[in-house]
């Protein structure tokens, strides 16, 4: 009797209690995993938009219009003394000073309008002319008919009886109350420059003109100062508007009511001379007014055409001689009646005859405010210290405006643009953003910078794009796999070497070293591809049984020993080298010979340190995608024939061909955000130069440098969020069109 088997498989339940409870835990980590994964990429998407949105958001207000505001409106204070000749206040803002046609000074509350002192005329000749030296200076002159000059100055004193801050104006005269002889004759108009030796006084009458030049000299016994005066006559010129002397007292400007400029050379006092006569406008119009920008460099000319011209002396290469040039200049549709310059920028204000005051910024040449302020009969409008406020004189009285214009010396033309800066024989590209003196022109163009940027980036990845590369090839493809277990980390690991560290190599040690061996540099670049092709050749042709010693793939330890060689020959040879085909001093003969400048950190410098510091990345992402290449693709090439060489450059490189362009695209990236090696190792020059041998200053290294010291809400500060911005924008631009490119070569070779 044979005995029966049921073979049957046992029956398998996958809805037991614990499989169920395995599914669900599974599918909760999956969905809590895809929403981590979607909440941190959306979290690293929404953080860089609130990056861009800060940065946009501190850099708007530099493109903002200014605003005016009226404050205060009242009947011209202490008006019987007589019509207003100039108009000011003190730095608070607070005590506002009008001087008038009869020689009286009247301190009022800006406020209110209330006087709160007035000076008499010290004297009971009548007052024939006023001119002020500069507003920051307080300095004032008062001309009479008997041909005398009385000079005074305005100050303010603050005291706190009872805790409680109180400003008290007063009136000095620091030579003395007696006034200066400055003619024989009635003074018509008058000029007055101050310096620390000597101050200078010109005086027009109806028929005739004079310099009085008042030296200062210091009692070394008793300290006190002793003034001499000398005074000289001037050739006379017709129906003069304005006077000016320059700030360095070298220079006088006569202006005619046509427009008509007489320059006077007053360096030699003895022989005054007629320099120079030029026309300050072309069309039948008439001298408004002629002044000085803050700085005494620039003059600015109005005239009842509606136009305001800027000049200032540039220096001839031709003839070492300095010439007063036209710069630039701004128009109103109406003839003008009066300007106003801001007494610590470089900033003024027109008034027109319709009443309308327009703002502009004499560097950028930005209109910030144009409104309609009175009627029409306005005469005098004058800038309070700060530039926050605007006093105005009309028929109906006086009144305070508040001027609200943070950065008016910002533009897009001033930033991007060429700007004809003082002192400057052409327009430049010049990032300058401080200076030791109050009268800086603030230099803010961001060109030399992105110019610096993009000329660093581009030496770094001349030497590492094909260096990288090409390593990434040999090591994926022809190298030994257990050398290529050692050499990629090693290689890798270089990406750990902080960048301050190479920064810090390159400029104290590799920068003097490359200088003093620039002979054995350059010919290194030549004799080392040279060298090693050779060498190539040499092996080839080594009996079969030497070359088989060295293991397939191991060949590159090989020329480790030749690579040196050649870098030491090169390094001996360089001293013959210099002394016999550069006169001893290649780099004298770079500087007179070729008329290139040269520093000693510089542009090479930079290619060669961060480009070491980029190396790392390009090399691991192009071998990682040169080394996924599928190796039934190389096996197909080479079973149909190819060789090792076709198959790398027909096969293995387009199909790698998305992650190479990336890699180099990363780089790229890392370039141009680099700060320290660029910062250590260019000399941080903002010079728009290609010279390989001239240094660069880059966005990032400027923000490095600068953004500590920049004054919060200061046109820098916002300027240099700007410069952060356009950092942004280009490694935004750099990472999209590496993606778009990528995505092309994808779907080009993806069939492959």
């Amino acid at each position: 009797m044979t005995k029966s088997t049921d073979h049957r498989m046992p029956e398998l339940d996958f809805n037991t209690p614990a499989l169920k409870r395995h599914r669900k835990i599974r599918a909760l980590k999956d969905r809590t995993a895809s929403m981590g994964i979607a909440i941190g990429g959306n979290s690293v998407i929404l953080a860089v938009l609130l990056i861009c949105f800060y940065l946009l958001y501190e850099v708007a207000p530099l493109f903002s219009g200014a605003t005016i505001e009226s404050r205060a409106s009242y009947a011209v204070p202490a008006e019987e003394k007589g019509d207003s000749l100039y108009l000011t206040a003190e730095e608070q803002s607070e005590v506002g000073m009008r001087v008038t046609n009869q020689g009286h000074v009247v301190f009022f509350s800006v406020a209110d309008g209330s006087v709160m002192d007035t000076v008499d005329n010290l004297r009971t000749e009548e007052v024939t002319a006023f001119a002020v030296e500069s507003d920051t200076s307080q300095l004032m002159a008062f001309g009479y008919s008997d041909g005398k000059a009385l000079i005074v100055k305005h100050d303010y004193r603050i005291s706190y009886p009872d805790g409680v801050r109180k400003i008290t104006p007063v009136i000095e005269y620091p030579y003395g109350q007696e006034p200066i002889n400055v003619a024989d004759f009635a003074i018509k108009k008058l000029s007055i420059r101050d310096g620390s030796d000597s101050l200078t006084l010109v005086a027009v009458g109806d028929q005739q003109s004079a310099v009085t030049k008042v030296t200062k000299d210091v009692n070394f016994i008793t300290g006190e100062v002793e003034l001499s005066e000398q005074s000289q006559p001037l050739p006379f010129v017709e129906d003069i508007v304005s006077v000016l002397v320059s700030g360095d007292q070298r220079y006088l400007y006569v202006a005619t009511r046509k427009g008509l400029l007489s320059e006077f050379d007053l360096r030699d006092f003895d022989s005054l001379t007629l320099k120079n006569t030029l026309s300050l406008f072309e069309d039948d119009a008439n001298l408004v007014s002629m002044s000085y920008l803050l700085g005494q460099s620039s003059i600015m000319v109005a005239d009842s055409s509606g136009r305001v011209s800027q000049w200032f002396n540039v220096r001839d290469n031709a003839t070492n001689e300095e010439h007063l040039t036209f710069i630039r200049d701004v128009k109103q549709p109406a003839p003008l009646v009066n300007l106003a310059m801001e007494h610590r920028r470089k900033g003024f204000a027109t008034l027109d005859d319709r009443g309308i005051v327009a703002i502009y910024n004499a560097t950028s040449t930005r209109q910030v405010v144009d409104e309609k302020l009175t009627d029409g009969t306005a005469s005098l409008i004058s800038f309070l210290p700060r530039a926050n406020g605007l006093l105005l004189e009309d028929s109906k009285g006086l009144h305070y405006f508040f001027v609200d214009n943070e950065h008016p010396e910002v533009s897009w033309s001033s930033i991007w643009g060429k700007v004809w800066y003082e002192g400057y024989q052409e327009p430049t590209y010049t990032w300058q953003s401080s200076a030791a003196n109050n009268d800086f022109e603030p230099k803010y163009s961001l060109t030399p910078l992105a110019f610096g940027t993009l000329k660093a980036a581009f030496y770094a990845m001349l030497m590492a794009v094909p260096l990288a590369i090409c390593g990434a090839i040999y090591t994926a493809y022809f190298m030994a796999p257990a050398l290529r277990r050692k050499i990629k980390p090693v290689i890798e690991l270089m990406e750990a070497l902080p960048t301050v560290i190479l920064g810090f190599l390159a400029g104290l040690f590799f920068a003097p070293f490359l200088e003093e061996n620039l002979a054995a540099t350059f010919s290194i670049l030549v004799v080392l591809p040279v060298g090693i092709i050779l060498f190539a050749y040499l092996w080839s042709r080594l009996p079969q049984q030497i070359r088989w010693l060295v293991p397939e793939g191991w060949q590159p330890l090989v020329l480790i020993p030749v690579v040196v060689f050649l870098a030491w020959f090169c390094l001996a040879l360089s001293p013959f080298i210099e002394l016999n085909f550069f006169d001893g001093n290649i780099r004298g003969w770079i500087t007179n010979d070729l008329g290139i400048t040269f520093d000693q950190r510089n542009a090479l410098v930079v290619g060669f340190a961060m480009g070491f510091a980029v190396i790392p990345t390009i090399f691991s992402i192009t071998e990682d995608a040169i080394f996924s290449v599928p190796k039934s693709l190389t096996q197909g090439s080479l079973a149909l024939g190819a060789t090792y060489w076709q198959t790398m450059t027909r096969v293995v490189l387009p199909t790698a061909s998305p992650g190479i362009f990336s890699a180099v695209m990363i780089g790229m990236g890392r370039a141009v955000g680099e700060t320290m090696i660029v910062l250590m190792a260019t000399g941080n020059t903002p010079i728009m130069d290609f010279n390989i041998f001239e240094g660069m200053r880059t966005l990032a290294a400027n923000l490095a440098v600068e953004v500590p010291e920049s004054a919060v809400g200061s046109s820098h500060y916002r300027i240099l969020f700007l410069a952060a911005f356009v950092l942004f924008i280009f490694t935004f631009m750099v990472n999209t069109i590496a993606e778009v490119v990528r995505q092309h070569l994808r779907k080009k070779y993806g069939s492959l």
